[in-house]
């Protein structure tokens, strides 16, 4: 281990030596070890809150409302200090661990490093650049979700393309429960960086959290003048910097070779001699920046950090500030084994370039079955035109809030007749797009359809996936809003292996129907099921899902007026694994009953949220 770390340190001096004189590195120094700093120019701070929602991942809200949307973000807050469930405030598509539990979740991805954390994230635009003083986050709701906070070099206002583009990290921490769901000023000590900004970035986990947390406006403090900061800092190593030169490799190892001529041993003791599978192992431990690294300490290490059995599976999402066109160069060579991919958040302001990508895809898709590109807005047409071409037995693609793919470019999805998961959630596919690929993709599992507002006819969906995708397990219809009872009927008498549906936000679908009825009697392994903002679901409905679906684990039913408590008493008496239940805003369900319930099914999270 200390041959190894001696080999690291090596190469770090190696390479601030190409980075920096001599004269330089001491001055830097002696700064450092003195604790001295330079005195900041006096400077008026200037106070500015979000000009305009830059990006964002996910949200509750709908594409043509203002009501739990992220652009509420923008402006002056419209609800703090009060606390509680307001409209106007912005709000994320999850919270706790419930949808991780759910069948149509992904499977993790090894190597995710142990201090990433980020599951959502919002970009903001303020109208003048400036270097950051302080951060306010205001949070009306269950706060503790916040765990990254950046800044950006790049002037989103500007006509100007953006060129070095960098991202500097102002504040990070651990995911939180704080212990009251009232409202609260966020604000961390952040760092100093050294250029000024206007697009902040803020990252969020709500997995800790007992419901939704709600943000309300986002301040950002800062001066115009730059803070002089003389603190040294040490090159940093990353997956960007991945050059495997002979001439380090063979120099690296120089001080450690003992003997001369034919006798000459290397000085790593038994740790060659180890069965090449059990280094393997070890190093399947690693991160994939330390894999990197470790890369240029030696050619006995350079092999097998570079073996491809080494990158069957790959998560390039927790460095997406730093991946690049150069960053996917210089994996090529070692994912031809590539079976599940990451590029979620990745390669946007120009950062990732469709020469790029089409190079990567074509030395690594053949053996590809998993691919997550969530809110890659580098994608265009022509990219998704190359994953038909080169990924042949992909069963998993994630577009979510891929919101710029122009609705043409979806057409090419048909190809890939292999896929058994695909998340569409927030995307412009239209109705011919989806239809196309419904008549090919005959053995999908999971689809998720949420929030795509552009599909003109949700009955002749249904009736296609009745039709043509009997094994479907499940289906999220987040906020479509043209599903009728006609189509949901026949969706749940063709599609009969389901387990999980969110109908939340669908208006149209009316109780008096018997629709939601015959959705119990016709779904008998149903899991999960989300009702929400249904304001026509009643008793008869709650009775018949408690008769017919004794697997039931998540039931949302928020807003409806007319469910008793007698009849979701019989349900948590008949669904012994739920686990969820949610009652908010139901007019018949006040906090007295639901501590009641709490009380005899302890079991069961019951959330019923307030509006001070």
């Amino acid at each position: 281990m200390l041959t190894l770390l001696s080999m690291f340190y090596y190469i770090c001096l190696r390479r601030r030596s190409r980075s920096g004189t001599r004269g330089e590195a001491l001055t830097s120094r002696r700064a450092v070890e003195s604790g001295q700093r330079a005195v900041l120019p006096v400077s008026v701070e200037v106070e500015q809150y979000a000009k305009e929602v830059l990006d964002f991942s996910s949200h509750y809200g709908s594409e043509n409302s203002m009501s739990y949307t992220m652009w509420n973000l923008a402006g002056v807050p419209n609800v703090y200090p009060s606390s509680g469930d307001f409209t106007q405030t912005a709000v994320f598509r999850t919270y706790g661990t419930w949808w991780e539990q759910c069948a149509s979740a992904p499977l993790p991805f090894r190597r995710t490093p142990k201090g990433f954390y980020s599951k959502d994230y919002i970009e903001l635009g303020f109208e003048e650049p400036v270097y950051p003083t302080a951060v306010e986050v205001f949070e009306t709701y269950y706060p503790g979700a916040i765990v990254q906070i950046l800044a950006c070099s790049h002037n989103p206002f500007t006509q100007n393309p953006p060129t070095d583009v960098r991202w500097e990290v102002l504040w990070s921490g651990e995911p939180t429960k704080v212990l009251t769901p009232q409202a609260r000023q966020f604000s961390p000590k952040i760092k100093h960086i050294g250029f000024p900004t206007n697009l902040l970035r803020l990252e969020v986990n709500s997995s800790l959290l007992d419901y939704y947390t709600e943000l309300d406006a986002v301040i950002l403090r800062g001066v115009k003048e730059r803070p002089m900061l003389a603190l040294y800092k040490m090159p940093i190593i990353d997956i960007s910097d991945l050059s495997d030169s002979e001439e380090e490799l063979s120099d690296v190892g120089g001080p450690f070779r003992q003997g001369d001529g034919k006798h000459q041993r290397t000085g790593n003791g038994y740790f060659d001699k180890l069965p090449y599978e059990l280094i393997q192992l070890i190093l399947s431990h690693l991160t994939l920046p330390d894999l990197c690294r470790l890369a240029q300490s030696c050619k006995l290490l350079h092999q097998h950090c570079c073996d491809p059995l080494q990158y069957t599976q790959l998560s390039l999402q927790p460095y997406w500030a730093r991946l690049s066109d150069a960053s996917l160069g210089h994996l090529q060579s070692r994912c031809t084994l590539l079976q599940r991919l990451n590029l979620s958040w990745t390669g946007n302001r120009g950062v990732l370039t469709l020469t790029g990508f089409s190079s990567f895809m074509k030395a690594c898709g053949l053996s590809l079955v998993c691919l997550e590109m969530s809110c890659c807005h580098f994608l265009n047409e022509a990219c998704l035109e190359v994953i038909s071409q080169t990924c042949p037995g992909l069963q998993e693609l994630n577009l979510s809030s891929c919101d710029r793919l122009p609705p043409q470019a979806f057409t090419h999805i048909s190809k890939l007749t292999r896929l058994r998961r695909l998340v569409l959630y927030r995307t412009k596919i239209e109705q011919t797009a989806i239809l196309s690929i419904l008549t090919f993709c005959i053995e999908l599992r999971h689809l998720n359809l949420g929030s795509c507002v552009r599909i003109e006819d949700y009955d002749v969906v249904a009736s296609m996936l009745a039709t043509r995708c009997r094994s479907l397990c499940s289906l999220d219809l987040w906020r479509c809003r043209n599903l009728t009872d006609r189509g949901l009927t026949e969706l749940v008498s063709g599609c009969r292996m389901l387990e999980e549906l969110d109908l939340g936000w669908c208006p149209t679908l009316q109780s008096s129907t018997g629709c939601f009825q015959h959705l119990a009697r016709s779904l008998p392994r149903l899991r999960k099921l989300f009702l929400t903002a249904n304001r026509t679901v009643c008793d008869s409905d709650i009775e018949e899902l408690a008769a017919s679906c004794p697997c039931l684990r998540h039931l949302d039913i928020l807003g409806t007026r007319s469910v008793s408590a007698a009849s979701l008493k019989k349900l948590l008496q008949s669904c012994p694994q739920l686990v969820l239940l949610d009652v908010s805003f139901c007019s018949q369900i006040d906090m007295r009953i639901v501590q009641e319930l709490s009380g005899l099914f302890p079991n069961v999270a019951i959330k019923k949220s307030f509006t001070q």
